[in-house]
């Protein structure tokens, strides 16, 4: 084992300090259990030569400590183990909440690099992977405790029998120091096209209607076998290696076997050694091949256990990305004022979006923005929600950096409507108690009839005990807009955006969003991202960006008298 696959252990040693004295008990339980065993050959052989010299009474009151001790010492050992694996089961759910909590805390560009696939990889199967690891380490270094001691046994009565061990497990060992990198190599390749499977199987089911209206099922079962050909090509390839290691392995123990049974026979035949001995060290050439499988097997394991670790800890150490880290100023009251001071940003590994960009947004008032696609208008949302960090300058909350404030400040007082806003995947009344648990019935129908959606819902067979469906999918697009607004006020955020969320909605579901939106600015700083500049005509200020700057400000019918950008955009739509 290298020092630097023991390392991934890190997180499960410290995780299992809290269970150290059941650990401690079950080890000495385990390790008693084993040692144990020794007695067992010796008692044997020595049974077995009493019965050659006629001593059937004291044969059989050997053989009957012979069996108390096996059947007292398998119970403890039963016991250690069961509880063991209650150890490793909570271990191994602990260090799932701890990946997955981390993975929430990524930042935003991390989601773009790695695929959905691989990340619940690692928060469930690869957490699940360390279960019966330390039962399986704990028992390995138990056996090779009793083997050493049955060593001297071995040597004090025959030091050929012992230089023909050290032989073997010289030969063994650089047999498995050199089997190992293959092995872990295959684990790791493994691995990765299976989080290709998990990503592509995910978004199959979550994109089962448009999978099914575009016709693509059949590019998709390409896609999918082709990656079960290559899952299965390196499932192969391990059984191959597996083979060849276990062909080796048994050749190795055969020898040893046999080795030692001819070199006691003689000793015996010469009367250099006792039949006490000679049946004891078959028993005891059993236990050590026995003890070649359990490292065999072990091997396999601890392979997929480091791998796994690796996996685990490049997310829970910050080995790939840097947590999103929030300051301690905690607003108490926010009035809404939001300013853009000297922001440049940009996009890893994309030029500028917006460059020098400086704005302020007063509460009270319908704000729009427009401008063409790339120019840097969601991106104003994405920073000033934090999802992305400003490169240069900064942004303020009532005259706050928001980089200063607490997370819990910065989540309650803003909250965002996107075009296709996230609903999860449980009643819609659950939908709410996830933001506040707190929240009666009477709470979360009082938000949905200002968002002119309650009428929708009480008419629904089980009304807000409705499951929504994946991604809310039992909605419409309207349906979804007004529940996500209501969410949004379930939150009493002070500030509250819409990121184009009325340019894919049909006339009445934008007139009802529009009457939410008339009835908030007047406890609300409202910011409107919009395609379809209808939906801004009567906003108390619009913005025009372009190339990452503000180009125009004013109302609709000011822009439409000295803007040809605004004239551009507006006739494009009407057209």
């Amino acid at each position: 084992m290298q020092m630097k696959n023991l390392k991934e252990f890190k997180t499960v040693l410290k995780l299992a300090k809290k269970y150290k004295l059941k650990i401690l008990i079950a080890t000495i339980a385990i390790f008693l259990s084993s040692i144990s065993y020794i007695l067992v050959g010796y008692l044997n052989g020595y049974a077995i030569e009493e019965v050659t010299k006629m001593h059937l009474n004291i044969a059989l009151c050997i053989l009957f400590i012979y069996l108390f001790t096996q059947i007292l010492f398998s119970l403890i050992e039963r016991i250690a183990l069961a509880s063991l694996s209650k150890v490793e089961v909570k271990i191994s759910r602990e260090i799932s909440n701890i990946a997955y909590r981390k993975t929430l805390n990524l930042p935003a560009y991390a989601f773009e690099e790695i695929t959905s696939g691989e990340l619940i990889n690692r928060i469930t199967n690869d957490t699940s992977v360390i279960r019966n690891s330390f039962e399986q380490l704990i028992q390995i270094a138990a056996n090779i405790t009793s083997a050493i001691v049955i060593f001297f046994y071995i040597i004090y009565n025959s030091w050929i029998i012992g230089l023909e061990i050290i032989i073997f497990i010289v030969i063994y060992a650089l047999f498995v120091v050199n089997f190992n990198p293959k092995l872990k190599k295959i684990h790791k390749e493994r691995k990765v096209i299976n989080d290709e499977a998990t990503s592509i199987t995910t978004e199959s089911i979550r994109g089962i209607r448009e999978i099914k209206t575009l016709g693509i099922k059949n590019s998709l079962f390409k896609n999918i076998e082709d990656i079960i050909k290559r899952m299965l090509n390196k499932s192969y390839e391990e059984i191959y290696l597996y083979e060849v290691y276990d062909i080796i392995a048994s050749i190795l123990k055969i020898l040893l076997e046999v080795a030692t049974f001819i070199t006691c026979a003689i000793l015996l035949y010469y009367e250099k050694t006792t039949l006490t001995f000679f049946i004891a060290i078959t028993y005891y050439i059993y236990r050590y091949t026995w003890m070649i499988e359990n490292i065999t097997s072990f091997t396999k394991i601890y392979n997929e256990v480091t791998t796994s670790l690796t996996r685990i800890n490049e997310i829970i150490e910050n080995k790939l990305y840097h947590d999103v880290t929030f300051g301690n100023v905690n607003l108490k009251e926010c009035q809404g004022i939001i300013k853009f001071n000297n922001v440049t940003f940009n996009y890893p590994n994309e030029g500028v979006v917006l460059n020098n960009f400086n704005v302020t947004f007063e509460p009270h008032k319908k704000i729009g923005i427009v401008g063409k696609s790339g120019q840097g208008k969601s991106t104003i949302f994405n920073l000033l929600t934090r999802v992305f960090d400003t490169n240069i300058g900064n942004i303020t909350i009532d005259g706050v950096d928001i980089k200063d404030l607490d997370e819990v400040s910065l989540r309650k007082y803003i909250a965002i409507i996107r075009q296709e806003p996230f609903l999860f995947n449980n009643t819609i009344k659950n939908n709410f108690l996830l933001l506040n648990n707190k929240l009666t019935l009477n709470d979360i129908r009082k938000y949905c009839k200002m968002a002119y959606i309650d009428d929708y819902i009480m008419s629904l067979p089980k009304g807000y005990n409705t499951i929504l469906g994946e991604g809310g999918v039992n909605l419409s697009g309207g349906q979804k807009q007004r529940l996500a607004i209501a969410r949004a006020l379930a939150k009493e955020s002070k500030i509250i955006l819409f990121d184009e969320a009325t340019s894919a909605l049909d006339n009445e579901s934008q007139t009802y969003i529009k009457k939410v939106i008339d009835n908030l600015v007047k406890d609300h700083t409202i910011i409107i991202i919009a395609h379809r500049l209808s939906t801004i005509k009567d906003a108390d200020i619009i913005y025009v960006i372009l190339d990452g700057k503000i180009k125009d400000k004013g109302t609709h019918q000011e822009l439409m008298n000295k803007s040809k950008i605004y004239q551009k955009l507006y006739n494009n739509e009407i057209s």
